[in-house]
């Protein structure tokens, strides 16, 4: 982990990587699962797999014990995401986000909805981070948008301001990270998508660092996708970034 965070006392999983369960068959997302235990990753749930399986494919992470990353990016009027926030800690999610581009408003209620169903469920609540830029836009995407070519200033002000509002941290690019890490508090955590082991495809990423890079630059969470749930065995490329790690 970042010598940066204290984040780790919020979970017992050893290892920062995230695996994304970006499946469409459900038994071969529970085959690779059933093969992986709570101490080796944390897992991420997406778009695909809720709008697929529904709520009962999350309650069916957490019951085996790990810890759940609800990847919906909620970005809707602030009452709205505030129910869905709560919905998703009512689940027992170890993590969730919103858009950071939602605003100030959006992201209080969200991370207020979160500590109220946590009093009412009698869990932790989950952390909430926010999204920044998402991390399959470069330059010229970006600029085509807001007429800048500036992503790292972006990234940097939609941090800062979902820290002012609230939120514990934030979803961006690795390559942001040491920009953060001087500007953000230290107990802020960085989560990364975009994490691609030396020598593999890119896919639709743009940028992108290795794990090890990534946590040298202060992330604390590496979410990793296609290089581990496509490899020849992904319980051996998990274990292989793990080392990489140390």
């Amino acid at each position: 982990m970042s010598q940066s965070s204290n984040l780790s006392s919020l979970s017992y999983a050893k290892s920062p990587v995230v695996i994304a369960l970006d499946f469409d068959d459900i038994d071969r997302a529970k085959s690779l699962v059933n093969q992986l235990s709570p101490e080796q990753c944390r897992l991420k749930v997406g778009k695909e797999m809720f709008t697929l399986f529904g709520p009962d494919w999350v309650r069916y992470l957490v019951e085996r014990d790990f810890d759940v990353f609800l990847d919906l990016k909620f970005h809707d009027i602030p009452n709205t995401v505030a129910k869905a926030v709560s919905a998703a800690a009512k689940l027992g999610v170890w993590m969730t986000n919103v858009h950071a581009c939602g605003g100030q408003d959006m992201i209080q209620a969200a991370k207020e909805a979160a500590h109220s169903s946590q009093s009412q469920a009698g869990v932790s609540p989950p952390i909430l981070t926010a999204v920044t830029v998402l991390t399959s836009m470069d330059e010229r995407q970006f600029s085509a948008i807001y007429q800048s070519n500036d992503i790292a200033a972006k990234v940097l002000e939609l941090a800062l301001l979902a820290q002012n509002s609230g939120a514990d941290g934030v979803v961006c690019s690795a390559k942001e990270a040491v920009m953060l890490r001087e500007r953000v508090n230290k107990n802020f955590c960085l989560v990364t998508p975009g994490i691609r082991p030396a020598g593999s495809a890119l896919d639709d990423q743009k940028r992108v660092m290795t794990p090890n890079q990534a946590i040298q630059a202060g992330v604390d969470y590496l979410v990793i996708g296609r290089p581990i749930t496509n490899a020849p065995s992904p319980v051996e490329a998990l274990a292989q970034i793990n080392a990489s790690l140390t």
